[in-house]
């Protein structure tokens, strides 16, 4: 079966609906493609680790779901999927899988759909129990051995002896676990268990840079322990020699698949005469008869051995450290293209153009220094030419209009974006004040005393001159010039001139 299936089309498109875009991904890097999970799905997924606001047990759970699937397709890359997060996500995804007290319960799958099910099921059962023991390794110690410190000031260096003896158990069952994915050459076949085997083969080598670095402390601290210490010494650093071996197997196959001879660390193997030097001083503890030896013998011996261990930490060091140079170098190489794209579509857009004033520059495009277009102004009257203030509010003390009109009798605009009636100035004369109300309200009086067929006050809002019962012969078109109180001290004199009645 190769591409993605209907149902992994299916699966994805109910995520899209849901809304679940860390599900959604989960589905598609675990799709039934003969084929390891795509390297954009697993970035992703790494950055969802690394956000503060994503579920940590929702994205396990999805990964968990997918395990429960009858192909060994879809649960391998599930598997794939889990490790990848573990090595390469942020610790608290690895710190949620080791407080669950069940992770993958495969020691039973089995695809029986055809021949290579058959075969991959068998690796699904032993990578699934290296990937359990990996979790239950960080909940007893709380740390990560593939990660840990390494050197002569490292976590596995500088332990005492007592939590040393606890700690190398630890490392040598997640070793066991992972040597026993026991794989052949000839048995990577296809994408899927080849991304499997390179993840396992990474993990190796860190866990036995660590897991040699105990051994050289033990060494170092075997000739002052406790009877009851060395015995169980002795029996890590012969079980450390067993895996040496098993170890040394597994990196043969890795380079049989391809991997860089550089990439492959060596392994110098202690001298037989420290394993000798060992068990004497243990039998001279329990008081056994034992050959003679110097205590320059044995310092002898042990510096000789722990130097040979020496050489090859150091061989795994410089191999850890260049696949994080070469993870480094791509990553800054995949920066590097996206920043050119980016860089391609930002010169591929059209440019805009800026006022000479903008603080915004455009690189590469042309500044126009043309006068931009006021949609808000008011027109302009061609015969009676207005000049308008910059400011709407800057209003003269004595609230006069600062505009004159034309002779043309058209309508001119106001700083109110309306038009008024053009107006004469007005005039003052010797008995006091003009008030002309005819020109605001758009009515031609006949006399004081006349009511227009408009005027439903009877005129009582059309004054005569102060002082004067005549009626006043200036120009009607005349506007308030003085204060809101002269003004209105006048329209009740008016009103008393021009009604007789009123001021009796």
């Amino acid at each position: 079966m190769s591409g993605q299936s209907i149902t992994d089309r299916i699966t994805a498109a109910q995520h899209s609906v849901t809304g679940s875009a860390v599900s959604k991904t989960v589905c598609k890097a675990t799709t039934h493609e003969i084929m390891g999970p795509k390297k954009k799905h697993l970035d992703y997924l790494i950055h969802c680790t690394n956000e503060m606001n994503v579920n940590i047990p929702q994205l396990a759970d999805s990964l968990f779901e997918r395990t429960t699937n009858t192909s060994w397709v879809v649960v391998f890359k599930s598997l794939i999927t889990t490790h990848h997060l573990m090595v390469y996500g942020n610790e608290r995804f690895v710190q949620y899988l080791a407080s669950r007290n069940t992770l993958f319960n495969l020691s039973n799958f089995l695809d029986k759909s055809g021949l290579q099910g058959y075969d991959m099921s068998t690796f699904i059962r032993r990578y699934s129990r290296y990937l359990n023991e990996k979790a239950v390794s960080y909940r007893q110690v709380a740390f990560d051995f593939t990660k840990v410190k390494r050197g002569v000031d490292g976590v596995m260096r500088t332990m005492n002896t007592e939590k040393l003896l606890k700690t190398i158990p630890i490392i040598q069952n997640q070793m066991d676990a992972l040597l026993d994915f026991n794989v052949n050459a000839n048995e990577l076949t296809n994408g899927v268990i080849n991304a499997a085997f390179m993840l396992l083969f990474k993990d190796s080598i860190r866990l036995f840079a660590a897991y040699n670095e105990g051994i050289i402390n033990l060494l170092e601290k075997y000739f002052d322990m406790k009877k009851t210490q060395c015995k169980e010494g002795l029996d890590i650093y012969k079980k450390f020699l067993t895996r040496m071996t098993r170890i040394s197997e597994f990196l043969k196959v890795a380079e049989q698949v391809g991997i860089d001879r550089g990439d492959i660390p060596d392994l110098s193997q202690a001298p037989s005469s420290l394993l000798e030097a060992l068990e004497q001083h243990l039998a001279s503890l329990e008081g056994k008869k034992v050959k003679d030896s110097t205590a320059a013998s044995r310092a002898s011996t042990l510096s000789n051995a722990v130097s040979s261990l020496a050489s090859t930490g150091m061989s795994f060091t410089k191999v850890d450290e260049r696949e994080k140079q070469a993870a480094l170098e791509e990553e800054q190489a995949r920066l590097k293209a996206l920043k050119e794209q980016r860089l391609k579509e930002l010169s591929k857009r059209p440019s805009f153009a800026t006022t000479d004033t903008s603080p915004i520059s455009t690189t590469g495009g042309t500044i126009s220094t043309a006068p931009a277009i006021d949609l808000f102004s008011t027109p302009s009257c061609s015969n009676g030419a207005v000049k308008m203030d910059s400011d709407l509010f800057d209003l003269q003390s004595t609230f006069q209009p600062s505009m004159q009109s034309g002779s043309t009798g058209l309508p001119v605009a106001t700083a109110w974006a309306g038009y008024s009636t053009p107006q004469a100035p007005p005039q003052q004369s010797a008995g006091g004040l003009q008030v002309d109300f005819e020109s605001v309200f758009g009515a031609k009086a006949t006399g004081s005393n006349s009511v227009s067929s408009d005027d439903i006050t009877g005129g009582i809002l059309k004054p005569t001159l102060a002082g004067s019962s005549q009626p006043s012969s200036q120009q009607p078109e005349k506007l308030v010039s003085d204060d809101l109180d002269s003004s209105l001290a006048n329209l009740v004199g008016n009103l008393g001139i021009g009604n007789g009645t009123m001021k009796k």
